[in-house]
């Protein structure tokens, strides 16, 4: 999915090159087409190669991701989440300012 957000679109063999050798094409297409059955990607034809791109955004995953983290392993408590994040997690004093804007910010919106 990286690698689709990140050029817009690709062919099996440029998500290939840009994964790299580790991971055979075959293995590569077999991926993309599970990912296109789930609706995460979609293709066109290009001659005879598919091209692919994300039918979801970055975003959209991200939200449903932590959403899902956050039911499953904290039962929705998102502050034991960011509390869980911020004790176990080395976070640099320019990622705490960061974080306490982006809390004052939200305090903001909040009242």
């Amino acid at each position: 999915m990286r690698v689709l957000w990140g050029s817009g679109e690709a062919t099996v063999a440029s998500v290939h090159k840009e994964l790299g050798a580790d991971r055979a094409l075959t293995t590569i297409a077999t991926m993309l087409t599970k990912m296109e059955k789930k609706g995460v990607v979609v293709h066109r034809e290009e001659g005879r190669q598919f091209v692919y791109r994300a039918a979801v955004s970055e975003a959209d995953v991200q939200r449903t991701m932590v959403a899902s983290l956050t039911d499953k392993l904290f039962e929705g408590d998102v502050s034991a989440l960011v509390s869980h994040l911020i004790t176990e997690q080395e976070i640099e004093v320019s990622e705490l300012e960061r974080l306490r804007e982006l809390i004052e910010r939200r305090r903001g919106m909040e009242g």
